[in-house]
């Protein structure tokens, strides 16, 4: 049975992703979250098999997750923000992050889908902050 989140209708993990997908070189939108939160989400999402190429910023401050261009039109979640890059900040050497001053927590390599669903983004960002709460409360 497929329960729609990652993976084959036979159980089997998604193959990681490969070849050209949604985002061409800087069109994805990326939605930038607290390092915290963002850990917890892509953990979450790499247990699912729905994890896209994620980004840090130098500083570990934020994490970035690159989404299907057109997310930031309709994203509007509490404590993240949603941005376009229309190619600005972008690098052309294979393999390198596509925005400046980055690196790699999840390269597109060892991602399961060329850019994370935004509803499971979403989810997951709720299940994480829900998480961290509960951990708090310790």
């Amino acid at each position: 049975m497929d329960s729609g989140v990652g993976g084959g209708t036979d159980g089997a993990p998604a193959a990681p992703a490969s070849g050209p997908g949604p985002c061409g070189p800087g069109s994805c939108d990326l939605v930038t979250v607290p390092a915290r939160h963002g850990l917890e989400a892509a953990d979450i999402l790499r247990l699912r098999d729905g994890v896209g190429p994620v980004l840090h910023d130098r500083s570990g401050d934020t994490l970035g997750f690159l989404v299907p261009p057109g997310t930031a039109e309709r994203w509007d979640l509490p404590g993240s923000a949603c941005t376009q890059t229309h190619g600005q900040g972008t690098r052309s050497a294979p393999g390198e992050p596509p925005v400046a001053g980055t690196g790699w927590l999840v390269p597109p390599e060892g991602a399961y889908a060329h850019a994370t669903e935004p509803a499971e983004l979403r989810a997951a960002l709720g299940e994480a902050a829900r998480t961290i709460e509960a951990a708090s409360r310790v």
